[in-house]
């Protein structure tokens, strides 16, 4: 009978406790730190110093050595297209040309004399008077006299080219950057005198650090602040990624072409920002610890379910890892409030409380749900 009194007893304490359970409030929404794919640190833009430059530089150089004797343009002076720049002291050249044309002179008359050599010659052979061997030979002296006039006639060209080398002169419109010589300075050939900054498009020159130089790519729209102008962006383009990095700096030399509409509102010479988003065009970034790992090997991440707060585990395909972000190549779109941290903690289908990074709730509270098994 006591036996009977003690099971009842037990089975009644197990009642209250299942009630007890059944009657307990649910647990609260644990907080978790959540990002949308491609607005993490990894996708904000970067910001590289600059300089406007011109699309087109030209360094421009006498073909001929000599001392610089005028120079009839300055930096940062507009010259149009044929307009002389500087001059050499041409009085040699003159000399030399004045020589040719008197070598010219001297094998043009030896060429008249051998052709009407050869025209005697030739007659006198119709008649016999004098040997064949004699017409061939009178014959190869005409032909030598008019090889020495053609070279002479050649020289004298040369001559004259070189005396018109002597002026430097501007090969299109623009602007001169920069001058290298001065008047009274003997140049070499080839070596620069000014650089010309051709009219038309304008670029900016920046370098993008070998860490992150496969984050870019040509094409990739950029936009460029004007130190003088500063909360103004104006549109531009990657147009030009060396295929070397420098090798003291470790840095890549990249032009940034501005748009059409943008052109005028810059100068030569001006200091630049260009702000690029790193990540190639169309792919998204998340956090490292936003991606794991399940027991088959896939990637998968949790988003979270705006209506309710419950969090779901989605399959993604990722590509290479980088040092704090890995590419998200499908899965998630840009929308998507993805669990950025804290994950392996989390259970399928359990409630959150999604925050960005300065803990606000970014999503309304979800509904608590509704208790059961009361009145036991």
């Amino acid at each position: 009978m006591k036996n009977m009194r003690w099971v009842g007893g037990a089975a009644l304490l197990v009642m209250l406790a299942a009630c007890g359970r059944q009657d307990a409030e649910p647990a609260a929404a644990i907080p978790v730190l959540v990002v949308h794919p491609g607005t993490v640190a990894g996708q904000e833009a970067a910001a590289y110093p600059g300089e406007i430059h011109a699309r087109q530089e030209s360094p421009l150089s006498f073909r001929v050595g000599g001392n610089l004797v005028k120079r009839h343009v300055d930096a940062g002076q507009r010259v149009t297209r044929g307009q002389l720049l500087a001059e050499l002291d041409a009085a040699d050249y003159a000399s030399q040309a004045a020589a040719s044309q008197a070598q010219l002179a001297a094998a043009e008359a030896d060429l008249v004399r051998a052709r009407d050599d050869q025209k005697r010659y030739a007659t006198l052979a119709e008649d016999q008077l004098v040997s064949r061997s004699a017409l061939d030979q009178q014959t190869a002296a005409f032909k030598a006299a008019q090889g020495q006039a053609n070279a002479a006639r050649a020289n004298l060209a040369v001559a004259r080219n070189q005396a018109e080398y002597a002026q430097l002169r501007a090969p299109a419109d623009g602007v001169i950057a920069s001058r290298q010589a001065e008047a009274g300075q003997v140049v070499s050939a080839g070596q620069t005198v000014f650089t010309l900054a051709a009219d038309g498009g304008r670029e900016v020159l920046i370098a993008l650090p070998e860490s992150s130089i496969r984050d870019y790519q040509v094409g990739q729209p950029v936009q460029v602040e004007l130190w003088n102008r500063p909360g103004q962006l104006l549109p531009g383009t990657i147009r030009e990624i060396a295929p070397a990095a420098d090798a003291q700096a470790r840095t890549y030399a990249t032009r940034v072409s501005l748009a059409p509409e943008a052109q005028g509102e810059v100068e030569l010479g001006q200091s630049a920002r260009v702000f690029a988003t790193a990540g190639r065009s169309g792919t998204r970034q998340l956090p490292l610890a936003a991606v794991l790992r399940g027991a088959d090997g896939k990637a998968s991440v949790w988003v979270v379910n705006p209506a309710n707060g419950a969090i779901k585990a989605t399959p993604v395909t990722v590509g290479a890892y980088g040092a704090e972000t890995v590419p998200v190549l499908s899965g998630v779109s840009a929308g998507d409030w993805v669990v950025a941290a804290g994950g392996h903690l989390l259970r399928e289908g359990q409630v959150v409380t999604p925050v960005d990074r300065q803990n606000r709730p970014v999503l309304a509270p979800a509904a608590a749900p509704a208790a059961a098994g009361k009145g036991h």
